[in-house]
C-alpha cells in the first residue's frame, strides 16, 4: 500500500479531490443508496480500507460533494444580484450561471436533484432545505421586483413562475451534454428566449374593414 494512502491528507489534497469526483460520478450515474464504499475505492484502484483513512463513510463524501457545490452556486448568486443589475438582467444572469453550473458540475448538479429529498432527511444534510428556502426567496424576490417595475408582467403568478424555471433549469443536466454542439451559454439563450419572448411568431394585427 502506497504510503500517501495511510496518512489522512489535506482537505485540498489532489488524491482526496480525486476520490471525490468518483464518488460524485457514481452518485450521480448509480444512485447514492446503491452505490457503495467499495464500489468507489475499485473505481479509485484501492482497497476499501484505504478510502476509509480519507474519508469515514460515503456519507462524509456526498456531505462533501455537496457543500462544495452549493456553496460554489450560491455565492455566484449572491455576486450577480450584488451587481444590482435590474430584475430583468438578474434573472438572465442567474438563468446563464445556472446552465454553467450545469456544464462545470454536472454529477453535482444530478446528485441534488434525484438525492436531495432522500439525503435531507439525515441530520447533516439539514442545509439543502435551507438552500431550497435560499433560492425559492431569491427567485420570488427578482420576479416580485421585475413585475413590481413593470419589466415582467402584472399577471404573474409568481410561485407557478419560480417552480417553471426551477424544474426547467435544472432538468436539463439529465439532456445536456457538455461536449456536443450547443455550449452552456448557447442553451441558457435559448432557454431565455423562450422564457421572456415565447416560442410563437408575433401576429400583425389585424386591420379593420372600411365600412
Amino acid at each position: 500500500m502506497d504510503t500517501r494512502e495511510r496518512q489522512a491528507p489535506s482537505a485540498g489534497s489532489g488524491r482526496r479531490a480525486e476520490l471525490l469526483g468518483l464518488a460524485a460520478r457514481l452518485f450521480a450515474e448509480r444512485g447514492f443508496v446503491v452505490t457503495t464504499v467499495r464500489d468507489i475505492a475499485e473505481a479509485a484502484g484501492i482497497l476499501s480500507g484505504s478510502l476509509y483513512h480519507h474519508f469515514d463513510s460515503k456519507e462524509s463524501m456526498a456531505d462533501e460533494i455537496l457543500r462544495g457545490f452549493l456553496d460554489e452556486l450560491f455565492d455566484t448568486y449572491a455576486e450577480i444580484v450584488a451587481a444590482g443589475l435590474g430584475p430583468r438582467k438578474t434573472l438572465e444572469a442567474v438563468v446563464v450561471a445556472s446552465f454553467e453550473s450545469i456544464h462545470r458540475r454536472p454529477h453535482e448538479v444530478a446528485i441534488y436533484q434525484n438525492e436531495a429529498k432522500h439525503l435531507s432527511q439525515l441530520d447533516r444534510f439539514a442545509y439543502i432545505a435551507q438552500r431550497n428556502v435560499e433560492f425559492r426567496d431569491l427567485w420570488n424576490r427578482i420576479l416580485a421586483e421585475g413585475v413590481a417595475e413593470g419589466a415582467f408582467r402584472a399577471d404573474l403568478d409568481i410561485e407557478l413562475v419560480y417552480r417553471f424555471i426551477r424544474d426547467t433549469v435544472w432538468v436539463a443536466v439529465r439532456w445536456y451534454n457538455p461536449g456536443g454542439n450547443l455550449s452552456a451559454e448557447d442553451v441558457a439563450e435559448q432557454y431565455l428566449g423562450i422564457l421572456l419572448d415565447g416560442i410563437a411568431t408575433r401576429r400583425r394585427p389585424i386591420k379593420k374593414a372600411r365600412l
